[in-house]
């Protein structure tokens, strides 16, 4: 099978006003004088990445996730895409998208983004009831969500994605299926619906038990799975991967991208670069980021990990295609890792095809696998842990 290259770029900005209560992300709140710090290490690392594997392919995508990317100025955004241009081509209709919180964007930097290229922006909403985001601590209020959305449409920004999560402590199905309608009223075309995890870490960990209350109970957050499953498609927006519906044309290329397991460069504190099936992990805390960066620069040495094994990167792939409705092709599959390891997967998976909550279809040429809609995503850790536990040595 031919090789792939890279046609993705993810860049972590880690600055937020403050950490949200069930957030274990790479961040930190530093003031200006680390931001910009910070900013020209990351051009640093571009132009060292790129001399150490030098692209082949144009950017078709580039995405600023976080943290809050949105506490950048301009002019830093401005100082990272020159940076980016300079080393890579960019499609003329590449995917730029850039992460915001609500209240930290005015007109005139939103106006400035979308004239340095940036073309998608992600809202973190979460929830439309205040009191549900102050026990998030997400530090914004309900009229921000609306004002910054205002914001956006004058702007310019059509294609704009809102976050929620269900699952909140004291979150009750109203609360949900409200979320849920006023979310469609802002009429973004993109919209991303996550169940809570509470990560080891976090506050929430500290405070909350998974399963117990004041945290909704396994029952009611399948209800709510359930509600969004019916309720979006509904209102003209496709459900086509696990956690995320968008309006016709309006699927996220960048995280196609992860979800096809393809290679993408990931660059920043904590992002993660898959390259020559290699997954590269950057350092969680900006310390350890910068001084390796350090390193880099004085030493020539980057970062060195194991090649993923054959029978490791179908696992990633069949975990990252089976999130999508479309599923995976097995002729790819075989082409990519052999027959004997990809029997092996759908001997594991044949008991969830005999459940359905999996499905083997037959296209005449080829044959596509994929998770059943809701059951098989609603049951999918179950499959994905099954894959996991048997077909890695």
């Amino acid at each position: 099978m031919s090789q792939i290259f890279p046609k993705s770029l993810y860049l972590h900005i880690p600055f937020c006003k403050r950490r949200c209560f069930y957030c274990d992300f790479a961040i930190t709140t530093g003031g200006d004088r680390l931001k910009q710090q910070y900013v020209d290490v990351l051009c640093q690392e571009i132009a060292l990445t790129v001399a150490a594997t030098p692209p082949v392919e144009a950017l078709q995508t580039i995405f600023f996730g976080g943290g809050t990317p949105s506490l950048l100025s301009v002019s830093q955004i401005a100082q990272i895409l020159e940076t980016i241009a300079k080393y890579f081509a960019i499609a003329p209709d590449a995917e730029i998208s850039l992460e915001a919180n609500a209240g930290t964007v005015s007109l005139e930097s939103l106006q400035g983004y979308r004239s340095l290229g940036i073309n998608r922006i992600s809202l973190g909403a979460q929830a439309f009831q205040q009191e549900l985001l102050d026990v998030c601590g997400r530090g914004h209020t309900v009229a921000e969500i609306y004002e910054t959305v205002a914001l956006f449409k004058l702007a310019g920004f059509e294609n704009f994605n809102l976050d929620l999560i269900a699952g909140l402590p004291h979150q009750s199905m109203a609360d949900w299926q409200d979320s849920i309608h006023q979310a469609i009223a802002l009429q973004p075309n993109h919209l991303a619906v996550y169940d809570l995890t509470i990560e080891e870490g976090t506050a929430f960990a500290k405070r909350y038990q998974a399963g117990e209350t004041p945290l909704p109970t396994d029952s009611l957050t399948v209800e709510m799975y359930l509600a969004a499953h019916e309720l979006l498609p509904s209102a003209g927006y496709e459900h086509y991967e696990i956690s995320n519906y968008a309006r016709s044309g309006y699927q996220v290329q960048h995280n196609l991208t992860y979800w096809h397991n393809q290679p993408f460069y990931g660059m920043g504190m904590g992002a993660t670069s898959y390259l020559d099936r290699q997954r590269i992990d950057r350092p969680q805390k900006m310390r350890a980021y910068l001084d390796a960066m350090a390193r880099w620069q004085a030493e020539g040495i980057g970062f060195t990990v194991p090649i993923l094994s054959d029978s490791e990167a179908l696992m990633d792939t069949l975990m990252q295609g089976l999130r999508l409705a479309e599923g995976v092709s097995l002729n790819s599959l075989r082409q990519s890792y052999g027959d004997l390891l990809c029997d092996r997967a759908l001997q594991i998976l044949e008991k969830y095809i005999d459940r359905g909550w999996v499905k083997l279809i037959d296209l005449g040429n080829d044959s596509q696998i994929f998770l059943t809609a809701p059951d098989g995503w609603l049951f999918s850790d179950v499959a994905i842990a099954d894959l996991y536990e048997n077909l890695i040595p």
